[in-house]
């Protein structure tokens, strides 16, 4: 069978416009992957989460019979170390949980050390 002379230039051009298109695509054209886009929402969902908490934890502190003492030794200590206080005062266990959440203790403290 003979093949007409054009068909192997179309088949490489349509191989590489393609390519092209992919690769403008996903670089330019702001296509993702199934990976990415779940990683974005599962970022997204956590950040969510934590900023739905820290008016809690905010709450949960000011409830504190202890929490003015509490509150100016948080604000005296240095910004890296103000996260273990919430836990260790217990107000980044959110009603309903047994565990404090690392996240929403870090973010509660610095909301309680900045106001």
């Amino acid at each position: 069978m003979q093949t007409p002379v054009w068909l192997k230039p179309g088949i490489y051009g349509a191989i590489g416009g393609a390519a092209a298109a992919m690769i403008l695509g996903f670089s330019w054209g702001g296509w993702v992957t199934g990976g990415t886009v779940r990683q974005l929402v599962s970022d997204g969902s956590d950040a969510a989460l934590v900023n739905a908490l820290i008016p809690v934890c905010v709450d949960i502190s000011r409830r504190d019979p202890q929490g003015a003492e509490r509150l100016a030794q948080l604000k005296g200590s240095s910004s890296y170390g103000r996260g273990d206080l919430v836990i260790k005062n217990g107000w980044a266990t959110v009603p309903g949980t047994s565990d404090p959440n690392r996240r929403v203790a870090n973010a509660c403290a610095d909301r309680l050390a900045s106001g």
